[in-house]
């Protein structure tokens, strides 16, 4: 089929490339120029594994291509998705829609009127939208185009095999029959290979399919803010919340995933999600939600204080100039999006009080000392640890908790480590003489005295 994807950033670029790689023609539409001059070129404009090879494959059969004119897209489609982005509001909780209403808006501009529904192409919005936007979407394309919501689930760093082998996919489609079967009929053939491995298809009205998404990422976010509130629990009565979280976790009604203590979430979705969802049941008066909603945002963002107050302590009653390594700087592993996250407004805070904080990232550190001026970078992990009097563990990127913790106490001033996501195994490290402080589990005095070797220029105690 011809497909037009509008909007080539995270969602769009992966959307895009999968859909070439199912055997459509598609074209791309963006008009950001260095982002579509990247794209052009087969090259992913972020790391995201396995999109550089979709890319690379839909440029050489020439299914994939790119433009920054809707216009023309929009004469040679069957089907116009919507991969805008809509951003958190920087005037409140909610969603900056302009992206999704300038696109909106040219295609109803470029397509023409049509009286019977068999005519017509079909509009798709994937962009996350606050409930009662795609009703709004289909009255503005009236007579011109079939809307249908089909939200997007991926997770970064898995999103290729999000959209190639999804664990549903959700069609919400208009209320008058025959135009919800024209669309449904339509949107089957764009994703009949993806059907038929099996991927469950879930057919309800609009409203529901634009709260799948966000109610979706809100539970997400409840159940990691309910573990870090009971981490304060277990601080203050000495339990342990890994173990704690693994017992509760083997019940079948709970499910052990995000149930790990730690920073607590960040990233370009989770919290914009919560938020927006959060403003809009105000909004419609769904108070006892937005209340709730409001709490668990509130635990997740406690959780960088918490994480401030204990490197604070750890460095003793002045930070000038104490030196603090922050192994992981990406709000998760395998991702090189800073996007809200926590360990970076960590650093940040940390440096404001006078540390002198050097990052470490596989993949975070392009523009960062640009972006961050007062935060130094160094690719290699254990350089970065050279006369640290404190190191924290930020994001559980697989080559970070694979670190030797002999190694790297030779490498440090003070081997005082702590782990803020929960992803090392304590004894390993006070085995090697660290001082090991985790989230809501039981400090462990250290072992042995650290076998270090002097720094040139560096006093080691």
């Amino acid at each position: 089929m011809r497909l037009t994807v509008i909007g080539c950033g995270y969602l769009g670029a992966v959307h895009a490339a999968a859909m070439a790689d199912l055997g459509h023609h598609v074209l791309g539409v963006e008009t950001d120029p260095a982002r579509l001059e990247r794209l052009a070129r087969g090259e992913a404009p972020f790391y995201e594994p396995g999109l550089d090879e979709l890319l690379r494959r839909g440029a050489r059969t020439g299914r994939l291509r790119y433009t920054a004119a809707l216009d023309a897209a929009a004469a040679r489609a069957d089907v116009h998705f919507l991969a805008v982005g809509t951003p958190q509001s920087p005037s409140g909780r909610g969603a900056d829609l302009s992206h999704l209403w300038r696109a909106v808006d040219s295609l109803a501009a470029v397509l023409p009127r049509c009286v019977h529904p068999d005519g017509m192409p079909l509009v798709v919005g994937k962009s996350t939208v606050p409930v009662g936007t795609a009703q709004q979407v289909a009255d503005r394309l009236a007579g011109r185009a079939l809307v249908v919501w089909n939200p997007e689930f991926l997770r970064e760093s898995m999103a290729v095999a999000d959209t190639l082998s999804p664990d549903r996919i959700v069609y919400g489609l208009p209320d008058e029959t025959a135009r919800a079967e024209r669309a449904r009929t339509i949107l089957d053939e764009v994703y009949a290979p993806i059907l038929a491995a099996g991927a469950p298809r879930l057919t309800m009205g609009y409203q529901t399919a634009e709260l799948v998404k966000t109610a979706a990422n809100a539970f997400l976010a409840t159940k990691i803010s309910f573990i870090n509130a009971m981490s304060a629990l277990c601080a203050a009565t000495g339990a342990d919340v890994t173990v704690l979280a693994d017992a509760i976790g083997r019940d079948a009604r709970i499910g052990p995933h995000f149930l790990r203590a730690g920073l607590g979430f960040g990233g370009g979705c989770l919290p914009k999600d919560l938020r927006g969802l959060e403003q809009r049941a105000a909004e419609l008066g769904a108070n006892g939600l937005a209340s709730f909603l409001g709490r668990v945002d509130s635990i997740n963002r406690g959780q960088r204080d918490r994480v401030t107050q204990m490197a604070l302590e750890a460095l003793g009653p002045d930070a000038a100039g104490r030196a603090v390594t922050i192994l992981g700087i990406t709000f998760k592993p395998d991702s090189d999006d800073l996007r809200d996250s926590p360990v970076l407004e960590v650093a940040l805070r940390l440096a404001d009080a006078g540390a002198v904080v050097t990052v470490h990232d596989p993949r975070g550190l392009a523009g960062l000392s640009r972006l961050h001026p007062v935060l130094r970078t160094q690719p290699d992990a254990l350089r970065a640890l050279e006369g640290a009097e404190l190191v924290i563990l930020g994001t559980e990127w697989k080559e970070l908790t694979d670190l030797d913790p002999e190694a790297a106490a030779a490498r440090v001033a003070r081997p005082v480590l702590i782990d803020a996501r929960n992803a090392l195994t304590p004894s390993r490290w006070t085995a090697a003489g660290w001082d090991y402080h985790g989230i809501g589990r039981p400090s462990e005095p250290r072992r042995s005295a650290p076998r270090r070797r002097a720094l040139a220029g560096t006093m080691v105690g």
